[in-house]
């Protein structure tokens, strides 16, 4: 395959960039290690052949702040729709993450970085020809949180969640005030809101009360993703640091 054009978002990218440029000769290598590279990217350029991103990027700040499913809404938004090869590291704080990559129809694949540069050029290859890959991991029988921060009481709890993994909510008054809902709400969140999702997800003991305090845990579990939701959705503002 020659004359591609390829986009690495990923901030090791440089690392795979010439051995791409060797394989596919003749294609556009762009590589984007942050968020603002990434926006310089897709404002510049027609539409790209495939684009391979890290699902969550190796970096300190940026995995609170942009990932690979940042990159996603980010072709949509510039209608730079293409092809889309998620890498993963293989850590656990990639599971909400891979749980919704796996629901979503533009994404054409998922590969592990441990498999090799073979593997990944191969798995660029393929998605690049149009082809989605094989699912190589089975699908969980849990229900991704994509799936539960769906309709209204479920977006009333991603908001709260949202708030508390920001470390913006410490008790019912300061949840109420940062999600914006009323107390009653806030004061239900382990009886009606994120309670219930952690029973559906079997992430609480049930010989055990499940109280604020084990929401609030749960939460800081999975803060990476949560904070992902809401800053994807529109809900940025229970993440902003409160004055």
């Amino acid at each position: 395959m020659t004359g591609l054009r390829i986009l690495i978002a990923s901030p090791l990218g440089h690392v795979v960039a010439d051995p791409i440029r060797s394989t596919f000769e003749g294609s556009t290598v762009v590589v984007a290690r942050n968020h603002d590279e990434f926006l310089s990217a897709v404002a510049a350029r027609v539409r790209f052949d495939v684009v391979s991103a890290d699902l969550i990027f190796n970096h300190a700040q940026l995995e609170w702040t942009f990932d690979g499913l940042d990159v996603i809404e980010g072709l949509h938004q510039a209608d730079r729709l293409a092809p889309v090869l998620l890498a993963t590291q293989g850590h656990s704080m990639e599971e909400d993450h891979l749980a919704e990559a796996r629901l979503r129809s533009d994404v054409s694949g998922v590969v592990a970085k441990s498999a090799g540069l073979h593997t990944f050029i191969n798995s660029l290859r393929t998605v690049a020809l149009g082809q989605a890959l094989a699912e190589q991991h089975p699908k969980s029988m849990r229900p991704s949180l994509f799936e539960l921060f769906d309709g209204r009481r479920g977006i009333t709890a991603a908001r709260m969640a949202g708030a508390i993994a920001a470390g913006n909510a410490v008790d019912v008054g300061s949840l109420a005030q940062v999600a914006r809902v009323s107390n009653n709400t806030a004061s239900k969140l382990a009886s009606n809101y994120v309670g219930p999702m952690m029973r559906a997800r079997h992430e609480h003991d049930d010989r055990l009360p499940l109280t604020q305090a084990a929401v609030f845990r749960w939460c800081g579990l999975h803060a990476r993703y949560i904070v992902s939701w809401c800053r994807r959705h529109g809900h940025s503002d229970v993440l902003e640091a409160q004055r």
